[in-house]
């Protein structure tokens, strides 16, 4: 998978994750199953239990099925999937 700026309109949910950074230090280094997705949180499987974080409190890594690891700022997936579809990024690298 090339990673480019289009990759906030991908489906999360089923993707395997981990917190990398946060303000908050008890997301930190939560990690799993996303199962659930909000306009403000995800929902991960972490040890058993589903945990909610918030989407702008951290940074993402996530890794896709064919094997590419992406860290992405949450502030960026802030949104309903369907809305991020409509969101136009800059290239920010």
């Amino acid at each position: 998978m090339k990673v480019t700026t289009d990759i906030i309109r991908d489906e999360f949910i089923g993707t395997e994750s981990r917190v990398a950074e946060s303000r908050h230090s008890d997301y930190v280094g939560v990690s799993g199953q996303v199962v659930n997705e909000t306009k403000n949180t995800f929902t991960i499987m972490h040890a058993g239990k589903a945990k909610n974080v918030i989407k702008e409190a951290a940074v993402f890594q996530f890794k896709f099925p064919d094997g590419t690891i992406a860290e992405i700022d949450g502030k960026l997936l802030v949104g309903r999937s369907e809305d991020r579809l409509k969101k136009n990024v800059r290239r920010l690298w």
